[in-house]
């Protein structure tokens, strides 16, 4: 399939006169081709003119239609098959059988975002019969869930399928009956054009409006400032750095119609290692913590960056064990160069600091294209009045630190910012230990896992890929997994309307065995 390069506004490609180069990590050259459209004011417009005009259509769309562009969806980017694969590969540097696997996870999602759509429970439908005999008359109240507008999605540099173009916050925002403006990520331009044309197979195959969907692309920052202000645009979804989702987030809040901004930004995603797991099974748990930081160069918003547990000879065995393990991790390319040039820097930053140990580093990169993992240690009481090393070095980093007991454990936990994940490691012995740690993390996390490494999140009806700000800047919702819907719908309330007038959901015609509350009586 013959890149273009192009940008696609509701259905139709547009190029422009500025264009940019996609750039191969591995040697940071540019990538044969003609180069890719950068949007202009005008594009914006138009994408956001044809959003506002398809949401009218899209979000009334019967639902099975709507489920089935969703299928649709996933099929078109299936069938890309290695051309896809290929193509990310030479612009992320990501291994082969890693994007495989994403590609599989993205159009798994848009699968289960199709299913929640056809069974309507997320309408989130209310009934209060009226009662005209009470005093005063009780109203006939009816409530469901409407689809907010247009939505601004913004790529993702780590996870240019699963969490860019055709990711969980377009499929959540298109189940949910929200025409998407996505900004492509300009470290995978190729990828994002390869998945847009799926999509835009998929909406001619099930006669959606082409408006649903419009892909810009470019360098700036001013693009994603515009396609925010834009007062079309209803929602913003993004997954990024801490400094571009509060950059957004600032745009949102200062425009005259606020909106909300679901940003997925910073965590160091906290291990515990209690004491007994740490004593029977502290080798095991080096090589997993090890294997958990390395993975894909670190560059996962769950990666592991900080490890807990209390001193003792269990936690130098632990250590020793870290040490040999990451000698032995091999360097690798990260997906941009300005990603390893800040991570290279976030390395230097912790070297230099007083009191802070670098207990190990990877072996040495064969080019300046690579980088290597680097594991520290510091004391509990040095963590807790430098701030500075609680913060996030996306990459393959991370850093042991050493409490004198659970009254100093459970303090550095209170003093956390938000958290992704928080994860303990413990044996039957320490569960009164992690009982009482619980209800800090509750806290401080989205997600609490026992026995398991936060790297790795499964897309399902139950999972939390969120948390306290600044994991996230609404810690009520989540941007994997099928309550990720909620973050596009709002309430809204139908008090007295004829039964004709009655959206199909509230007038008793919504979808076979979807839960209703009736008179205060969860039915279905």
């Amino acid at each position: 399939m013959t890149l273009t390069g192009n940008l696609f506004i509701a259905g139709q490609r547009r190029s422009s006169d500025e264009r940019f180069q996609a750039l191969d990590p591995s040697t940071d050259k540019a990538i044969p081709e003609p180069g890719f459209a950068i949007a202009e004011p005008a594009d914006v417009d138009a994408a956001c003119e044809a959003a506002e005009a398809a949401y009218a259509i899209y979000s009334n769309l019967p639902l099975e239609k709507r489920a089935r562009f969703l299928e649709a969806m996933a099929d078109e980017i299936d069938s890309l098959g290695d051309t896809l694969t290929e193509r990310a590969c030479a612009e992320t540097g990501l291994p082969e059988a890693r994007l495989t696997g994403e590609r599989g996870r993205t159009v798994g999602q848009l699968r289960l975002f199709a299913q929640v759509v056809r069974d309507g429970a997320w309408q989130g439908v209310r009934i209060d019969n009226a009662d005209p005999d009470r005093t005063p008359p009780k109203p006939d109240l009816r409530l469901r869930k409407v689809p907010l507008g247009p939505v601004a999605v913004f790529g993702a540099s780590n996870f240019p399928l699963a969490f860019s173009i055709a990711g969980g916050d377009t499929a959540s925002a298109l189940a949910a009956g929200c025409p998407v403006v996505a900004k492509g990520h300009p470290a995978h331009p190729g990828t994002s054009e390869l998945v847009a044309g799926a999509i835009m197979r998929a909406a001619e195959k099930t006669g959606v409006p082409t408006g649903m969907f419009s892909l810009l692309n470019g360098t700036s920052h001013e693009l994603g400032t515009a396609l925010v202000s834009d007062p079309r645009i209803q929602a913003v979804g993004f997954t990024g750095s801490r400094k571009g989702g509060e950059a957004l987030m600032k745009v949102a809040a200062a425009r005259k119609q606020p909106i909300p901004v679901y940003a997925e930004m910073s965590a160091i995603n906290p291990v515990i290692l209690l004491p007994s797991a740490l004593e029977s099974r502290g080798d095991a748990l080096a090589q997993a913590y090890v294997g958990s930081v390395t993975m894909g160069a670190g560059q996962f918003c769950t990666n592991p960056g900080l490890v807990l547990a209390m001193q003792g000879e269990a936690l130098e065995n632990f250590a020793e064990a870290v040490g040999d393990a990451i000698h032995k991790a091999a360097p690798q390319v990260m997906l941009t160069h300005g990603i390893r040039q800040q991570f290279g820097a976030g390395k230097a930053e912790l070297s230099a600091e007083t009191n802070v140990t670098l207990l190990g580093e990877g072996v040495a990169p064969s080019n300046e294209c690579q980088s290597s993992a680097a594991i520290f240690r510091t004391s509990a009481a040095e963590f807790m009045k430098n701030p500075s090393l609680g913060e996030e070095n996306f990459g393959a980093s991370s850093i042991i630190v050493e409490c004198d007991d659970l009254d100093q454990l459970q303090s550095l936990l209170a003093g956390l910012e938000g958290q992704l994940t928080a994860a303990l490691h413990m044996d039957e012995a320490d569960y009164g230990m992690a009982g009482k740690l619980l209800p800090v993390l509750e806290k401080k996390a989205g997600r609490v896992i026992a026995n398991g490494w936060p790297t790795g999140v499964e897309v399902s009806h139950s999972m939390v890929h969120g948390g306290p700000y600044p994991a996230t800047s609404d810690p009520k919702s989540t941007s994997v997994g099928t309550l990720a819907i909620e973050r596009f719908l709002r309430p809204v309330c139908y008090q007295d309307l004829p039964p004709e007038l009655l959206p199909a959901c509230l007038a008793g015609q919504g979808p076979d065995g979807a839960i209703r509350l009736i008179d205060g009586v969860w039915k279905i």
